[in-house]
């Protein structure tokens, strides 16, 4: 099965990987792509565990569980990243993420930043 995130590669070789714990997602782009694909596959723990540490406690659990199952995940296009390679410690990418939400089209598009920290990525916030 292809991976959701739209990487081109199966979804076990991708981002399976990641949202089991077994490998962390080396660029801010692959995490940005995993957390994508924790949307599509309703891994709302994942979501939360890649988020800022200092974030975590105003995490809408409920929230996201429901936007990810009410929501049909229709695609993720990455316009830009600008650092967040495997040697840097910040970075950011900017996407937009298409979904259909009660029969209406969603096109959200964000720039968000992410850190490293322990040699995991992070997403922090919108940014900018």
């Amino acid at each position: 099965m292809p991976c959701p995130c739209g990487s081109g590669e199966e979804y076990e070789a991708c981002c399976s990987q990641y949202h089991l714990g077994t490998a962390n997602a080396p660029t801010a782009e692959k995490l940005m792509r995993s957390r994508y694909s924790a949307f599509v596959k309703q891994e709302i723990a994942y979501l939360k565990k890649t988020t800022w540490t200092a974030q975590q406690k105003h995490f809408d659990e409920a929230g996201y569980r429901d936007r990810a199952a009410n929501s049909i995940w229709l695609g993720l296009t990455i316009h830009a990243t600008e650092d967040g390679l495997e040697t840097d410690t910040r970075g950011t990418v900017t996407f937009t993420a298409k979904s259909m939400i009660n029969g209406s089209i969603d096109d959200h598009t964000e720039k968000s930043l992410f850190k490293k920290k322990i040699g995991k990525w992070y997403y922090v916030k919108a940014v900018g």
